[in-house]
């Protein structure tokens, strides 16, 4: 089984960002009832004053403000699947498994349309809350120990905060160069454990890519 990261992986971006700009672009009202919100999150994750799994849950909050959500997902991708990379389709398997951050609503319906698995952080539309934990870093590794999944042949990801889920591969990739690149995972040395250690700290790789 092959297992690979989303954004910035397979598909040059980041998601949930992109579909929050597409739905504000949609629905302007969001400009005001979202986004000024959002930046203020941001910052207060930049001082340290909320933690990631608060921003993202802040992030997604304008999955709950949309109406037409089942009809936008689907124009969304109707338009922004062909940023799915091309070594990614010319290696595609049907058991395939990708593990993403991003939110469950968001990655499921371009799962399907490849045809492959998909585990992503469940979030409820609703009441704007996470129902499982956010799927990043050490929870996707836990999540796969925890659920008993075949043995994984290759994984792939552009983040070394994905490190811990690499080290239960048979062999890891690190993608680069905006989702074109494939090379060997870096060498764990003390300097790179150094930033692994920081980005599963920290967290939050942004991928934004203009039309």
């Amino acid at each position: 089984m092959n297992v690979y990261d989303f954004d910035g992986t397979i598909f040059y971006s980041d998601c949930s960002i992109g579909f929050a700009f597409w739905c504000m672009k949609v629905h302007p009202k969001l400009w005001f009832t979202f986004f000024p919100g959002m930046i203020w999150s941001f910052i207060k994750y930049k001082a340290g004053v909320i933690p990631n799994y608060r921003l993202q849950r802040n992030l997604f909050s304008y999955l709950t403000m949309i109406d037409d959500y089942d009809i936008q997902i689907e124009r969304y991708w109707d338009k922004y699947e062909k940023r799915i990379s091309a070594w990614y389709l010319a290696q595609k398997r049907p058991d395939d498994l990708i593990i993403s951050a991003s939110p469950e609503c968001i990655i499921g319906p371009i799962a399907k349309r490849l045809g492959v698995k998909y585990i992503a952080t469940k979030y409820d539309r609703e009441f704007g809350v996470f129902l499982n934990n956010l799927m990043y870093a050490k929870e996707k590794a836990r999540y796969i120990f925890d659920h008993g999944f075949p043995v994984i042949d290759n994984f792939y990801s552009d983040s070394l905060a994905d490190t811990p889920l690499a080290l239960c591969a048979e062999k890891a990739y690190f993608v680069k160069d905006k989702a074109t690149t494939v090379v060997d995972w870096p060498d764990l040395d003390g300097e790179t454990m150094g930033i692994v250690k920081e980005k599963i700290d920290t967290g939050w790789n942004i991928h934004l890519k203009e039309d």
